[in-house]
């Protein structure tokens, strides 16, 4: 193909790609300017497949686009820009303010680039001010609250915890979510009970639980559900409540994104609190600090609450256990699995899980990890974690005789995907996710004597009218 050619192809491939991401369908966009990189590679198509991954969370390939391009052209402000909403994403607000001020270099006259340089600005001396408080503290928010201190405003006319408000039980979780889904919020109080009663759970579990299902009874596998809590509402529809012989597993990412994460969560940890037999939570990777000061569930909490109720969220966050083993065959975990082969469960229960998420490590591969076609192991085009392949998947299972990986982390147009010749399964519960993506969700049913997974896949369901993202931060939305 000649030169001439091999330049109007790519614009023509260049042109599919914008086209697939003005209808949100992001992965083909990816796909259509990938192959337009292999005829001509300009920064201007480079930081247009960044923005799509950045639109797939893989901020790592973004960044990496980034940095191609500004080598083609060390002055590409695009490239830059990409670069910054990379780094926001990974929770690197430090990083993007570097990249800001190149900006700002290049362009000084734009309004538009100091603005956004003076709220990253902004974000990142909150953040010390913010660090510069925690390291001074010497107690931990459950350790400083006093609840019998606290008192429900006369105001209030909602539910309420029984027995003046030292139990739970299946009446009042009922009425608790009638009560959000009419966009009503509970007592102040009984949130922090319930935070605190699960508190003391968490702490009480191992990084990975055992959980044992008789042979004829059986568990429910979810995935992300990301504050749609109108989609959760629909999945017990679908499938049942939560009861002692209707199990549940939830596997991480039950905030940020979705606008009604407390709503989302609080039903959850509630059900936790009723039911610590029937419900199982993990954590995922935005059960903490760095993923929920971006993607909206600080700025929700402390809207619908205060600072002290998020803080105590963080502590709670930072005890949920790392994932799950079903009648010693299946594993459950958020991300995936590891950067070196025959990790045993025993190598997992070790870590200290009681912290934020570190940046590498055994609990960081469990949060992060995707599976790849292929074997070995690459690079995460999240910029966190790594991907896996079949023969690691595989590995795992033979030295800890288990025999499916099931995680979820990633969207699927169907709500999930079987992978890695049947012994890897992506779930995925939040159907059109953010409000645009247009995927189902699905969740996994398993029966205790053969282990078998049943998937059911459902579509969303109409929410009241704070869209996705409402309470993101002002600088995150701004760079998104």
């Amino acid at each position: 193909m000649s030169v001439s050619s091999s330049a109007s192809e790519a614009e023509r491939l260049k042109n599919e790609g914008n086209e697939w991401f003005k209808l949100f369908k992001f992965h083909k966009a990816i796909d259509s300017y990938s192959a337009a990189l292999e005829h001509t590679r300009t920064p201007v198509i480079l930081c247009n497949r960044a923005l799509a991954y950045l639109k797939v969370e893989l901020p790592g390939a973004a960044i990496a686009d980034a940095d191609e391009a500004l080598k083609l052209d060390p002055g590409f402000v695009k490239a830059l820009y990409r670069k910054a909403s990379g780094h926001i994403e990974l929770g690197k607000q430090k990083e993007a303010l570097k990249d800001l001020k190149l900006v700002v270099q290049l362009v000084p006259n734009d309004p538009d680039a100091k603005a956004k340089y003076d709220a990253c600005d902004k974000e990142v001396r909150r953040l010390r001010f913010f660090e510069a408080i925690v390291s001074a503290e010497t107690t931990t928010p459950s350790q400083r609250i006093k609840l019998d201190q606290l008192r429900v405003e006369a105001s209030y006319n909602g539910p309420r915890l029984p027995n003046n408000g030292e139990s739970i039980d299946q009446e009042y979780v009922l009425a608790m979510m009638k009560h959000f889904k009419d966009e009503k919020l509970i007592a102040k109080r009984d949130v922090i009970w319930i935070l605190l009663k699960v508190l003391e759970i968490f702490k009480s579990l191992p990084n990975f639980v055992t959980v044992t299902i008789p042979d004829d009874e059986e568990i429910t596998v979810c995935g992300d559900t990301h504050g749609q809590f109108y989609d959760l509402l629909n999945i017990f529809d679908i499938n049942g409540h939560v009861a002692p012989n209707n199990r549940y597993l939830f596997n991480g990412d039950f905030v940020d994104r979705g606008s009604y994460s407390l709503e989302n969560v609080v039903t959850l940890l509630a059900l936790k609190v009723l039911y610590p037999e029937a419900i199982y939570l993990s954590r995922g990777n935005h059960e903490g600090l760095s993923m929920n000061r971006v993607y909206g569930f600080e700025g929700e909490v402390k809207k619908k609450y205060d600072e002290g109720v998020f803080d105590l969220f963080s502590e709670v966050f930072n005890a949920l256990p790392t994932g799950h083993i079903i009648n010693r065959k299946v594993f459950v975990t958020h991300g995936g699995l590891y950067s070196k082969d025959n990790v045993t469960i025993e190598d997992l229960q070790k870590p200290s899980r009681f912290g934020e998420i570190p940046e590498s490590g055994l609990i960081c591969e469990s949060l992060w990890a995707d599976p790849q076609p292929m074997k070995g192991r690459s690079p995460s085009k999240r910029g966190v974690g790594l991907s896996f392949g079949p023969d690691v998947t595989e590995n795992f299972l033979q030295t800890n005789n288990l025999k499916l990986v099931v995680r979820s982390h990633e969207v699927k147009d169907e709500g999930y995907v079987v992978e890695h010749d049947g012994k890897c399964i992506t779930i995925f519960s939040a159907p059109n996710y953010c409000d645009s993506i247009g995927n189902k969700g699905a969740f996994i049913r398993f029966r205790g004597d053969t282990m078998e997974p049943k998937f059911t896949t459902f579509v969303h369901v109409k929410h009241p009218g704070k869209r996705a993202m409402f309470y993101s931060s002002a600088f995150g939305n701004m760079m998104m």
